[in-house]
C-alpha cells in the first residue's frame, strides 16, 4: 500500500476509536501486531501487549479507567510504511478524579495493509500523577 493509502487507514482507525468500535480497528491490525505503550504500571492502559487480543486489553484498560474530555488528532504524517499521528488529549481518571492534558505521537507501522506495530509516546509524568 501507499504511505497516503496508509494514512487513510490510520484515519479510519481513529474514527472507529472515536465510535468506541474496537473491533472495528482491529480489523486494521495483523494479528500479531506489537501493541507499545511504554510507562509506569501505575498506569493500567501502559506496557507491551501483542496480538489482537492485547490490543484489546489496552483499549479495555484505557476506557475502564479513563474518561476522556477531549482527544483530538491534529496531523497524519506518512512516509513508507510508516504514519505519525500528532494529537492533544484530555483526560480524566475514573478513580481518582485527578485530569490530565497532554500531546500525544502514534506511530503505526504497517505491512500488507495492516498495522503490524504501534507505538504510544505521551507526557507519561501527567498520566501517572493523574492516576496517583
Amino acid at each position: 500500500m501507499s504511505a497516503e493509502e496508509n494514512k487513510r487507514t490510520v484515519q479510519s482507525i481513529f474514527e472507529a476509536f472515536g465510535r468506541g468500535d474496537i473491533p472495528g480497528v482491529l480489523t486494521h491490525l495483523a494479528e500479531d501486531v506489537e501493541w507499545k505503550a511504554p510507562g509506569p504500571s501505575a498506569v493500567p492502559y501502559l506496557g507491551e501487549r501483542r496480538g489482537h487480543g492485547g490490543a484489546t486489553e489496552f483499549f479495555v484498560q484505557l476506557g475502564t479507567n479513563v474518561e476522556f474530555e477531549s482527544f483530538e488528532p491534529g496531523a497524519f504524517i506518512a512516509e513508507g510504511d510508516r504514519v505519525v499521528a500528532l494529537g492533544r488529549e484530555r483526560g480524566r481518571v475514573r478513580g481518582t478524579g485527578k485530569a490530565f492534558d497532554n500531546e500525544w505521537a502514534l506511530v503505526f507501522t504497517f505491512a500488507d495493509g495492516k498495522v503490524t506495530n504501534f507505538q504510544l509516546y505521551e507526557n507519561t509524568a501527567a498520566v501517572t500523577e493523574a492516576f496517583s
